[in-house]
């Protein structure tokens, strides 16, 4: 396990990049096989929307990758945080350092998003999506990622993580984004399962139902305990029930147009309807 933080302490950029790419091209396959949606849509335009995004946000991270360098610089160079108030085995190390920073860097994050009116604001861009598939995963306003990123420094500061698990962190995330979101047809019972302790696609889904309060429901990115500990947990039996997108931004022009998607958080807001 150790050679495992090792790794991911020195991994290049092309590395990363690769383990990206390979998740999003394997899920693409993946859910063009077994899809849990027919969706009638242009599925390359989608794509081009929801990645432009993902282009934006790595020029964002380009400049938040120094912000956490810097951080977990200043908590070993201070033994703060607390993983380095504690000794454990690596493999405890790994676990409980991988869990901390899944609630900090993103459960809370996401939390707040849909709590906080001016935050919900920048994150409806993601859930505007009207056909969830992988690339959803990569639509998020760089307002939305700045406040991430703001998460995740917050997150290395408390935890105070080695260098190699932050980045083990990102990139199991950005895999279960990509697991997450894929418009795939999961076993239900193998979905329910392992819902319990992870973010399964089924288990995700609901969170993108239309209308409130399933909204409000499993904000988990990577662990799903987040959600059955804190109350946020909720199951669908009927998959096919489920319709994307919200119920304040359901037509075409506001949610098929990158112009008008950067513009969201700035326009008048829209009060949802709550549904029980």
């Amino acid at each position: 396990m150790q050679d495992i933080l090792i790794y991911f302490e020195n991994i290049p950029t092309f590395g990363r990049t690769l383990f990206l790419v390979a998740g999003l091209s394997f899920f693409l396959l993946v859910e063009s096989l077994t899809p849990l949606f027919r969706f009638n849509y242009h599925k390359g335009k989608h794509a081009a929307i929801n990645i432009t995004f993902t282009l934006i946000t790595l020029v964002i991270n380009l400049f938040g990758a120094a912000l956490i360098v810097a951080a977990v610089d200043y908590t070993s160079k201070n033994q703060f945080g607390i993983l380095q108030m504690v000794e454990l085995p690596v493999v405890l190390y790994i676990i409980v350092g991988l869990a901390l920073m899944d609630l900090i860097g993103a459960w809370l994050i996401h939390f707040l998003e849909h709590k906080v009116r001016w935050m919900w604001r920048f994150h409806i861009i993601h859930h505007s999506d009207t056909h969830v598939d992988v690339t959803s995963g990569l639509r998020h306003h760089p307002g939305e990622n700045i406040l991430r990123l703001a998460f995740t420094t917050l997150a290395v500061l408390i935890v105070g993580p080695a260098f190699g698990l932050v980045m083990l962190y990102q990139t199991i995330s950005a895999f279960f984004a990509h697991l997450s979101h894929a418009n795939i047809q999961m076993p239900k019972a193998l979905d329910h399962l392992l819902s319990f302790i992870f973010v399964t696609p089924h288990f995700h889904k609901v969170h993108h139902h239309y209308v409130q309060p399933y909204t409000d429901t499993n904000y988990g990115n990577i662990f799903s305990f987040w959600d059955h500990i804190f109350g946020t947990a909720v199951y669908e039996k009927k998959m096919d029930s489920l319709v994307y997108g919200l119920d304040t931004h359901m037509n075409e022009e506001d949610h098929s147009s990158l112009k008008g998607l950067l513009m969201i958080p700035f326009q008048p807001y829209r009060e949802p309807i709550k549904r029980n």
